[in-house]
């Protein structure tokens, strides 16, 4: 019987299309994220962009004159990209708040940079 359970239980939560884990009952992910599994990622990175989407918060997190900024909206230089059809990366196993340090770890050296980039008003 307890076998029978776990994969009735299998069979939903991996049948039954994608399931993302959130703090907020009314919250829904972006309309350009779609799980094909459960996800237990924070983050989300646009390579081409050298930006981060922070699940838990709604929000993102980006290079703003050399500082990390988190807001719920792109900055205007962005504002036009359609996510859906660019690529991003799953930030698997980091948990924190401190994005900058996950990013000099692992995508500092990757090439494009908006580091220099004036701050926007």
């Amino acid at each position: 019987m307890k076998k029978a359970i776990i994969v009735a239980g299998l069979l939903l939560m991996f049948g039954c299309g994608p399931l993302v884990i959130t703090t907020g009952m009314d919250y829904h992910p972006p309309k350009w994220f779609y799980p094909n599994r459960l996800e237990l990622v924070r983050y989300v990175y646009f390579p081409e962009f050298n930006f981060y989407y922070d699940l838990s918060s709604h929000a993102y997190l980006y290079l703003d004159g050399g500082i990390w900024v988190r807001h719920r909206n792109l900055p205007p230089r962005y504002q036009n990209l359609d996510l859906n059809r660019h690529r991003y990366e799953r930030v698997r196993n980091y948990r924190e708040d401190n994005i900058k340090r996950y990013h000099e770890a692992h995508n500092a050296d990757r090439g494009r940079s908006n580091k220099n980039t004036p701050k926007s008003n």
